[in-house]
């Protein structure tokens, strides 16, 4: 080899060996990896039972979006005690902890939710939710029916145990633990990572990229899914006012009856779906999910209101749809004499990963579970306001499976709903998960 070397011109020397002292370095930061994944696999196996705990806690004790106070309380005397510096509250309830490495580097922020559904717990478990409270007009039980309960201890125990090792971190790890994301009460209006957003979360110190990652009760236990681009779609509310004119239900020739035409433009909705977005481009769901109209069988009343939901994954497309939707309500109404009032409200845009991130760090899920245990997901039309953080950072969700492996079901129990359940043992992979993606995004040489 130093006989080829010592033939080969000066400037090619230099290159040979500026490649040389790269691939030492790499295999270096490789060795350090290697010797860090074993001692980091070992820490998680050790805090595992402290993180079902955690997590049986917050399930049994749930609180509904902006009312987080005790699971606030509770998450923020925890990471005090790791000795972070920890600022609560913060968008309300959500708290905010900074980890300084032993090095200077990147800012990387973790995230998880912690707000609980309207929703009343229909299962055996033993720390079963019994909470119950007020909830539009009426009493209703409240769970942790989508796993955020699993996200705060999983994101805890990487708190733990990044804290015991940060003189290995080349930077700084920032932990948001973010209220609201089931969204805002009526009076609020604002997301959880919206608002967090507003208030600077992402600055002081300023975050390079951003990771998230949800509990899916569809996906087998310790599975990773994930994908570049779109993962799940934006979501907006529609609300139509069709006013008509109210008779006596045996005469229905004298009203202009708000509750026909509410059903001709339901039906019409559904065309713009079917007929008019070019669903190669993305999918599009228009959904009425309520409609209310009268107050007794024989009368015709005057108005109906229909609420909706809207989801797509385009900015263009999404634009479009919702002048579709208000020329489709407003054409019907008036082809019977009737007018249409539509509001639209713009709630989270959809979640995107950061291609080039993506492809950066997808390799920290493969050596953190095996790339066995890692796979490409198609678009799901459910919707997350971490895409709030997207918009301002690259930033790289992705969903671990915990559907019970045990269970046996034929039909597993989805997500906000009474009979939702998920596997502990998944948990192990999320933390896994988000040590990797930290050490690997923050450690890794510079380009």
């Amino acid at each position: 080899m130093s006989i080829l070397i010592s033939n080969l011109s000066k400037p090619m020397k230099k290159i040979y060996y500026t490649v040389f002292l790269l691939f030492i370095t790499m295999l270096s930061f490789a060795q350090i990896d290697a010797k860090l994944k074993l001692k980091l696999d070992q820490q998680v196996k050790e805090i595992e039972p402290k993180m079902i705990e955690w997590r049986r806690y917050f399930h049994e004790h749930p609180e509904l979006s902006n009312r987080e106070v005790k699971t606030g309380e509770r998450i923020a005397n925890q990471l005090k005690a790791l000795g972070l510096e920890v600022q609560y509250p913060v968008a309300k309830t959500g708290v905010v902890a900074i980890l300084k490495g032993g090095k200077p580097g990147p800012v990387v922020a973790l995230r998880a939710d912690i707000d609980a559904l309207p929703v009343t717990e229909r299962n055996s478990l033993p720390f079963a939710s019994k909470e119950r409270v007020p909830f539009n007009g009426q009493e209703t039980g409240v769970m942790h029916a989508c796993g955020h309960d699993g996200h705060m201890a999983i994101l805890l125990a990487t708190a733990e145990i990044l804290s015991k090792n940060k003189s290995e971190l080349k930077g700084t790890v920032k932990f948001i633990f973010q209220p609201a994301e089931e969204g805002a009460p009526v009076s609020d209006g604002t997301s959880g990572a919206e608002l967090m957003v507003k208030e600077g979360v992402l600055e002081n110190p300023k975050v390079d990229a951003i990771f998230g990652l949800h509990l899916q009760s569809l996906v087998p236990s310790g599975k990773i899914a994930y994908r570049s681009g779109g993962l799940m779609a934006s979501v907006d509310g529609v609300d139509i006012k069709v006013k008509g004119l109210g008779a006596h239900g045996a005469t229905p020739w004298d009203s202009v009856d708000p509750i026909a035409i509410s059903s001709q433009i339901i039906l019409g909705l559904q065309t713009i779906v079917s007929r008019q977005s070019e669903l190669t481009k993305g999918a599009v769901v228009i959904t009425i999910g309520s409609m209310h109209a009268g107050i007794r069988r024989n009368i015709i009343p005057e108005e109906a209101l229909l609420e909706g939901t809207i989801r797509t994954f385009d900015d263009d497309m999404q634009k479009k749809v919702h002048a579709d939707i208000i020329r489709t309500a407003t054409k019907i109404a008036e082809s019977a004499g009737a007018k249409a009032e539509v509001d639209i409200q713009i709630m989270y845009p959809a979640t995107v990963n950061d291609p080039k991130l993506t492809e950066q760090m997808a390799p920290s899920l493969q050596r953190a579970v095996g790339a066995e245990n890692v796979m490409i997901t198609l678009p799901v039309t459910m919707a997350e306001d971490f895409s709030f953080f997207q918009k301002e950072i690259p930033g790289f969700f992705f969903f671990l499976g915990a559907y019970p492996a045990d269970m046996q079901l034929a039909k597993p129990p989805t997500h906000h709903t009474a009979d939702f359940m998920i596997d502990e043992k998944a948990f192990i992979s999320g933390v896994k998960a988000f040590l990797h993606l930290t050490f690997d995004y923050l450690n890794a040489p510079k380009k």
